[in-house]
């Protein structure tokens, strides 16, 4: 654990000043675990009576304000009971009846009343609220924080995946119906919650070893922070898929080839986050920011544009900074996994078949074997494919990762602009002399687009570059061609030899 005060430093602040204002971050991030320990810190102090509860149950109230103003104050007075609030701190019992679109606001007035200390509320998961019922909520606190501030909790926390920012993010509506562009316009801040640092990590993974006397190397360390980029629920899931999933023996320590492991694991598991994340693929406002990035074009001239980006941030699924680009490594390859499922299903080919006596990939034996996969079905997938625009890569993706899956690891490098997909295959195979090595193998992916000039120069030279930073001496150049005027796909499928810019030789495959 993390002291929530390091998780949000500004939060007590703005609390102390008697302020309301948003926290939000991705799911699985923490926001509940920081808030509940804030509040609990806050009551203990003696200062103030705090509280953070539960929006979640009200959604089934949908747009049914006067059945989601009672599910929250039923939530209030569950999680007081839970925290166990002393009598004089807790909220009045019964709740004051009042007008529907009203009785948050009554019962809220009461409560401060009967209350000798400040009242701090968390209302967490506050997105769970929907359309009408979430704006009614949202009127009353901000009715309530404007026209009897003295008779109104002194601090309210607005907790969820999103920033209530505008109306139409909060509620579902036109922002010009409001005559206002927020109906919680009085917040003085929103306060995302980040990721952990790779100090945050050591610091998470050090506890462990106080607490067992077993150790992660600084390799290790560096390797989890790597593949997560801090994000929390990753974070913790590496380390509880290593200690109490696969045994690590405590009298070990925990190496960058266990985070390796258990990366592939929790990918190969679609463990919940995970797969929550993966559902969200198919949604048109994540397709329109994700479809560019593994396709490697810049994004097409929207004006939901940059409303997607915001939804596809919040969510969690790219960065929070620019460039546009996935967030993590895990999720990087979680996306072309997920996406590229349909092409997986229908590869016939034995991964086994493919491997050398000592373990290695028979590289050349898998280029021709995709060639021919691609000839009999390529065209037929990419043209069904819900991302059209990287169907190319995500068929080959999808193919070598069949063949190298549950042996070897796959990095990938894709993002905006870049015009290409880089793939670097990691074989683990024992040398001559028993010890352990590693084959690598570097792959680029180029798509030549209809009103473009042949890629081929770009790709070679580009390639050059990715075998420099790999330090390899030679690998292969895939050129799909997706003009409608190229040359049937079984005619124009062919191998050849190049030469880099730096005179490598490396094998160019026409697709």
């Amino acid at each position: 654990m993390l002291p929530s005060q390091e998780r949000l430093p500004k939060a007590r602040e703005i609390v102390d000043e008697g302020q309301y204002f948003v926290v939000h971050a991705p799911r699985q991030t923490g926001k509940t675990t920081a808030l509940a320990a804030m509040a609990r810190d806050l009551t203990a102090s003696g200062g103030y009576a705090a509280l953070r509860f539960s929006c979640e149950t009200a959604e089934a109230a949908g747009e049914d304000i006067e059945r989601a103003e009672l599910l929250v104050l039923s939530a209030i007075r569950r999680s007081a009971e839970a925290a166990q609030l002393p009598d004089e701190l807790a909220p009045p019992s019964p709740w004051p009846d009042d007008e529907p679109g009203a009785r948050l606001a009554r019962g809220l007035m009461e409560w401060v009343r009967s209350c000798p200390r400040p009242l701090v509320l968390v209302f967490d998961e506050i997105d769970a609220l929907q359309g009408q019922s979430l704006r009614s909520v949202l009127r009353q606190l901000r009715d309530g924080y404007t026209d009897v501030r003295d008779l109104f909790p002194h601090s309210v926390v607005l907790c969820g995946l999103r920033d209530v920012r505008d109306y139409k993010a909060a509620s579902g509506g036109d922002p010009g119906s409001l005559g206002t562009s927020s109906p919680f316009n009085i917040k003085i801040a929103s306060l995302r919650m980040g990721d952990f640092s790779e100090a945050d990590v050591a610091e998470l993974y050090t506890q462990h070893t106080a607490e067992t006397g077993q150790e992660f190397t600084p390799d290790a360390v560096r390797r989890a922070f790597g593949c997560t980029q801090g994000q929390p629920w990753l974070v913790n899931a590496l380390a509880y898929e290593i200690t109490r999933r696969m045994r690590v023996p405590r009298s070990e320590p925990i190496t960058a080839e266990h985070v390796d492991e258990a990366k592939e694991r929790l990918i190969l598991e679609r463990a919940t986050h995970l797969d929550s994340l993966a559902a969200r693929l198919g949604e048109d406002r994540v397709r329109r920011v994700i479809q560019p990035l593994i396709a490697g074009e810049l994004p097409q001239e929207a004006s939901t544009y940059d409303d997607d980006l915001a939804y596809v941030r919040d969510l969690g699924l790219i960065a929070t900074d620019s460039p546009v680009r996935v967030a993590n490594p895990i999720y990087k390859e979680v996306i072309v996994r997920v996406l590229g499922t349909r092409t997986e299903s229908v590869i016939t080919a034995a991964p086994g078949s493919f491997r050398l006596p000592d373990g290695r990939i028979d590289m050349d034996k898998l280029l021709r074997s995709f060639a021919e996969f691609w000839r009999e079905n390529g065209e037929i997938l990419a043209t069904t494919s819900t991302y059209p625009e990287a169907a190319a890569q995500l068929v080959m993706m999808a193919y070598l990762h069949r063949i190298v899956n549950g042996a070897g690891f796959i990095d990938r490098e894709y993002g905006v602009g870049r015009r290409r997909v880089d793939l670097l295959i990691r074989q683990p195979y024992s040398a001559a002399d028993g010890s352990r090595a590693v084959q690598r193998e570097a792959l680029e992916l180029k798509v030549w687009r209809q009103g473009r000039p042949d890629p081929l120069s770009e790709g070679l030279a580009q390639l050059d570059d990715y075998l420099d930073r790999m330090e390899l001496s030679t690998g292969t150049l895939v050129v799909f061609d997706t003009r409608p005027q190229a040359a049937p796909v079984h005619e124009r499928t062919a191998f050849s030899q190049e030469s880099t810019p730096s005179g490598r030789t490396v094998t160019l495959l026409r697709a």
